[in-house]
């Protein structure tokens, strides 16, 4: 009797033996549907065995095995069960995750993307020359499948209407067939001549890092590509890439945000026009992901472009990883399974043998630690293409009346700018109108009632948004406490800088950019075209317009309410400040214009602010890295913090208690510090408490990890939900 052993999408750290007989070692990564429980159910087969410790007569039997669906390989599974260790999480979850939704349902799949289509011995015998000569578009298809023989999904989607219009009349005349599964693609040999690939002339320095990054692709080797911003950091990974498709391989670029994948979709399409090129990230819709991870999968795909999920995708060729932005907190999952693809990246390319390019103008702590160490090879992209480093001033608004928010010196900068015909960026990482409505009478405030955060004003809709729940309201026409009808709204967001620009230059085209604008499929694509074409002025943004894009006619750029983050607890709140202002600056003088950025602050001697204007990255990381290694805490220490959350506190918090006990129980090495209310204590309606954990050694924290979790996953049910979140970003 054959066994296997299934991974589910439950929250049960255990994999589910069934029956099976005609099961081979074949099987393991193909999916199966199951019973479970009361229901059928889809799951992975992760091991295949000849005996189970379960009594025989309580075995159930697999319904069916997907066998003609597509399935992961054995070093897909190799990368999932290090995830599902390191980050203390289910496997059978973790698996399940790494597939697109349509395959994780239990209906009947899209036949678009998991069929190919053949040319049949009819069709292969009848000459082109035998078709009407007006059917020009159909003796083109005919002859694509003579010379292909097959084509997948991913090859059928890249024709025009026209020409799928011509695949169905050469199905119905039986010269190509649909067939049921995926195709396999052939990897394409490196003696097979490449077509030349044109771009830009390079650099000196951008010359001397294609070099770096391309002098041994056939291995493991990890590289820091620090570039300032619009020092040709894309034009490097592109020329890496070419070599990599030139030997046969397929390549994987992640990048931090949604925002940041067309874009660089059209670019890598532009600049390999002949590589079927596919991305990866949640705003596809179900069949466009599940083609995607198709020929992804297949090996059909050559170059994959995504967000943090992406770093699962089964690529059969695999022989580059490039992390673009690699400090972004965006490539860590923050609930359920709480990874770092920009991590798991680096263990892929380690397990895969081969390099992998992490690039950022101001790279992650740990990151630069390791370069400076000599793990990672440091390549250096230090001038921007064009030489001209953008002007950054810090305006002083300690004792300084401001308009809307907005400085004298800002306003003037901006009608200068406005004058010349040049475009301007005000930069405020905060969306809505006012992020609080107050009764100066009372004091009192627009509190969420189902977080520990503020209800902020939107205008348009004159509605209160608590932008971690989602909860909305009204906005009242009194006071709810003491019935004062003067209600005020107090700070700025997007919205109000938008109405305050407006107002302030009638003449401008303003254009507001954040997640409530761009909500709409494509909007983002539309606003992006009305920048480059010169048809906005002034761009009011969040940290979207951050981040990898140019707009050559941006000469200044205004930062607003920076000082907010010098307000913060957390420990890494001085890198991310630093990261996100210098990515904001970026965005100024990116072409032959000189770029000026004025950050507003009433700080402006502050050692970060002196570190930004003279823009020296290494000086001020080494200053945090001695801060850090002074006071135990990451990349010198390792942490991990228990995550607990009931209806009440009390609750929470008690149950963290008897966790810290046995923790201590185990003597293992590891600080345990006592259990805390979290930084936003309810959100939700549910109470939030924490527990931390350090260790000065990672393996030792992770025995300590693996022991704890089977202790409290032994304890009878709580009312307290918990997770273990290793490496977190925020305490």
């Amino acid at each position: 009797m054959k066994i296997v052993r299934v991974g589910f999408d439950v929250p049960l750290d255990t994999l589910f033996d069934y029956r099976c007989d005609d099961a081979t070692d074949a099987d393991v990564g193909k999916r199966v549907l199951a019973p479970f429980g009361r229901r059928n159910a889809i799951g992975v087969v992760l091991e295949v065995a000849d005996q189970s410790n379960v009594a025989p007569a309580r075995l159930k039997a697999v319904t069916r095995v997907l066998r003609a669906a597509p399935a992961f390989a054995a070093q897909d599974i190799a990368l999932m069960r290090f995830a599902a260790e390191y980050y203390q999480h289910p496997l059978g979850a973790v698996v399940l995750s790494a597939l697109p939704a349509a395959l994780r349902e239990v209906r009947r799949q899209p036949a678009k993307a998991l069929t190919h289509y053949a040319l049949t011995a009819h069709g292969a015998q009848i000459s082109v020359d035998e078709m009407p000569k007006r059917a020009l578009t159909k003796r083109r298809v005919l002859e694509l499948f003579q010379a292909s023989k097959e084509l997948d999904s991913v090859a059928v989607g890249a024709l025009v209407a026209s020409e799928k219009q011509a695949l169905r009349q050469l199905i119905a005349a039986g010269l190509v067939e649909q067939r049921e599964g995926t195709l396999t693609a052939a990897a394409p040999t490196a003696e097979q001549p490449a077509p030349p690939i044109y771009g830009p002339e390079l650099t000196a320095d951008q010359t001397a890092a294609v070099a770096a990054l391309t002098d041994d692709l056939d291995g493991f080797k990890p590289h820091l590509l620090l570039g300032v911003t619009g020092s040709g950091k894309t034009e490097v990974y592109l020329r890496v890439i070419d070599a990599v498709l030139a030997r046969g391989r397929q390549a994987l670029l992640l990048v931090p945000e949604i925002s940041l994948t067309p874009q660089l979709h059209a670019s890598v399409c532009a600049r390999f026009p002949q590589v079927p090129v596919v991305s990866l990230h949640s705003g596809l819709n179900e069949t466009e992901r599940l083609t995607h991870w198709v020929a992804a999968q297949s090996g059909a795909a050559r170059i994959v472009l995504g967000t943090r999920l992406a770093v699962f995708a089964p690529l059969p060729a695999l022989g580059l990883i490039v992390v673009d932005e690699e400090h972004d907190a965006s490539f860590k999952q923050s609930e359920g399974f709480r990874y770092s693809a920009r991590d798991l990246a680096v263990v892929r390319a380690r397990q895969r043998g081969v390099p992998i390019v992490l690039g950022s103008a101001t790279p992650a702590l740990e990151t630069w630690h390791n370069a400076a160490s000599g793990r990672y090879q440091l390549t250096r992209l230090p001038n921007r293409i064009n030489n001209t480093v953008p002007r950054i001033v810090c305006v002083n608004t300690r004792n300084e009346r401001l308009q809307d928010g907005l400085a004298p010196a800002l306003i003037a900068a901006i009608t200068r700018r406005i004058e010349a015909r040049e475009q301007v960026l005000i930069f405020i990482n905060r969306r809505g109108y006012a992020p609080v409505l107050m009764c100066h009478e009372c004091a009192w405030l627009s509190n969420c009632h189902r977080c520990t955060a503020k209800l902020v004003l939107h205008l348009k809709d004159r509605r209160l948004h608590c932008h971690h729940c989602g909860h909305q309201a009204p906005v009242p026409l009194a006071c709810p406490d003491c019935g004062n009808a003067d209600l005020s709204p107090v700070g700025q967001g997007t919205q109000r800088i938008e109405a305050a620009l407006a107002a302030q230059f009638p003449q401008a085209r303003v254009l507001r950019i954040d997640r409530d604008s761009t909500r709409r499929r494509d909007a983002w694509r539309g606003m992006r075209d009305q920048i480059e074409a010169r048809e906005v002025d002034i761009l009011v943004g969040t940290q979207i317009l951050a981040k990898g894009h140019d707009f050559p006619n941006l000469s200044l750029v205004g930062v607003l309410n920076a000082d907010s983050l010098l307000y913060s607890t957390d420990f890494r709140a001085p890198e991310r400040l630093y990261a996100l202002l210098t990515q904001v600056a970026g965005r100024a003088g990116r072409a032959n214009t000189p770029g000026d950025v004025l950050i507003q602050t009433d700080f402006p001697d502050h050692p970060l602010y002196a570190a930004l204007r003279n823009q020296n990255f290494p000086s001020f990381v080494d200053d945090l890295l001695n801060e850090r290694r002074a006071a135990g805490f990451p990349p010198f220490q390792y942490q991990a913090l228990l995550r607990a959350e009931a209806a009440k506190l009390d609750a929470a918090m008690q149950w963290l208690t008897r966790a810290a006990a046995i923790a201590k129980s185990f003597n293992e090495g590891i600080t345990i510090y006592e259990p805390v209310p979290a930084g936003m204590t309810r959100l939700a309606g549910r109470e939030r408490a924490q527990l931390l954990v350090q260790a000065s050694n990672r393996q030792r924290l992770q025995r300590f990890l693996a022991a704890w979790r089977a202790r409290l996953s032994d304890k009878r049910a709580s009312t307290a939900r918990w997770s273990i979140d290793v490496d977190p970003l925020e305490l």
